[in-house]
């Protein structure tokens, strides 16, 4: 290979990480805007503050139901039409959507918008770890979804800052942030991987071989089993934080938008080690083994914390946001695990499905609260998850170093 061909490989490829790594900051900007959002937004809409809990919970189930059905349109077109039709599509409608969003002022629409946003959404990550995998050598593509994780998750600081102006402005510099990326897509190049077999007769992006096959369907399984306990971490510990708060007998107010913001930017140092991590040992799975086990001891640390105040709440979401910081590493190994022909619906629901489980994972939360209080709960909780998704690690192979270029047969 000559010289400037491989210049120019190295250009396109670090290209393609940058905007993937764009893109997941976009993702994550909008995923978390009404997390933090939500007690303000819901309360100028017109909803009780008794009601706050139950509404905001709702409509986070189907913005999390939205991701779940988006992850499994958009992995198939990904396997069908291709890994950049996905990114241009899921980006626009999430564009659309955000706009939209600026203007609800009830809580009925707001539900339908973020479903609709979460369907949009379900498109980026997945698309984006897809590429970088099938591009970058198969020695260095941790370090490319390691730069995705650590410039894709400061989308949450973003988001906090935003959200400052006015939640209906959030929105709308959301929308505004889809549309600058869409434009700075011209010019992106499909995998070759994908190329090899676009034109040819090999099933792509059959979401039914993750079923037709009790091998294949048990490693989907453990690839999402392996999630649950981050998105538990974020979605319900610390950002039921005002419910919490009371649980811990907290001094003094404790704010959902800055302990997002310190638990994402912890996250992304997190995905930064992790990935380091799995490079420098050269095992995805002992990543996730330290990752998994730090993640159960900071939440004890957090549930522990009786008659905590406003700074050491946000320095405990820091720190366990740091231990869930393995996002973009388990979406790696998802994509990793299987061939090119529905790598990009693994890739793709994968985490969709994990952020979809906040729906089960929020609905035993709360019968659990019901008979246990919040903090017992809270313990229940993360002790399933983690002993599930530990387990999970120990039954897929290790894929540091894996050849990617083989297609799944029926």
């Amino acid at each position: 290979m000559t010289d400037a061909v491989s210049t120019k490989l190295t250009r396109n490829a670090i290209f393609l990480v940058l905007v993937a790594s764009l893109g997941y900051f976009v993702d994550i900007y909008d995923l978390l805007i009404f997390l933090i959002v939500r007690k303000q937004s819901l309360l100028d809409i017109g909803v009780k503050p008794t009601e706050l809990l139950a509404k905001g919970v709702n409509i986070v189930n189907w913005q999390m139901i939205g991701l779940l059905l988006g992850g499994i349109l958009w992995g198939v077109l990904g396997d069908k039409l291709g890994r950049i039709k996905v990114l241009f599509g899921s980006i626009a409608l999430y564009s659309v959507s955000n706009f939209a969003n600026g203007f609800v002022h009830d809580p009925e629409t707001y539900a339908i918008i973020r479903f609709v946003a979460g369907i949009g959404l379900a498109g980026e990550l997945g698309a984006g770890v897809t590429l970088v995998s099938e591009t970058l050598s198969k020695e260095k593509r941790g370090y490319g979804t390691m730069i995705v994780a650590a410039v894709g998750l400061f989308g949450a600081a973003a988001a906090n800052i935003v959200s400052k102006y006015g939640w209906r402005e959030a929105y709308f510099v959301g929308a505004g942030l889809g549309i600058l990326l869409l434009l700075l897509r011209i010019g992106t190049f499909e995998s070759g991987m994908f190329k090899n077999i676009e034109r040819t007769e090999v099933q792509k992006g059959n979401f039914f071989m993750l079923f037709n096959n009790w091998a294949r369907f048990k490693k989907y399984l453990f690839c999402i089993l392996i999630g649950a306990p981050l998105w538990y971490v974020v979605g319900v510990l610390i950002s039921l934080q005002p419910e919490f708060g009371v649980a811990l007998h907290a001094k003094g107010k404790l704010n959902a938008g800055d302990g997002i913001l310190y638990a994402y930017i912890a996250i992304a140092f997190g995905g930064i080690v992790a990935g380091l991590l799995s490079q420098l040992t050269r095992s995805r799975k002992l990543a996730m083994y330290i990752f998994l086990s730090l993640s159960a001891v900071s939440v004890v640390v957090y549930l522990n914390s009786t008659g905590l105040t406003s700074q050491q709440f946000l320095w405990l979401c820091a720190f366990m946001g740091f231990c869930v910081g393995y996002w973009t590493t388990f979406i790696t190994i998802a994509a990793e695990q299987f061939g090119t022909n529905i790598r990009s619906t693994v890739a793709t629901t994968v985490p969709n499905f994990v952020r979809g489980s906040l729906v089960p994972i929020n609905l035993a939360f709360l019968a659990l609260k019901a008979h246990y209080g919040m903090i017992d709960s809270g313990y229940i909780m993360m002790a399933i998850l983690t002993i599930l998704a530990l387990i999970a690690v120990s039954q897929l192979k290790e894929t540091f170093g894996k050849d990617l270029n083989y297609i799944e047969t029926m």
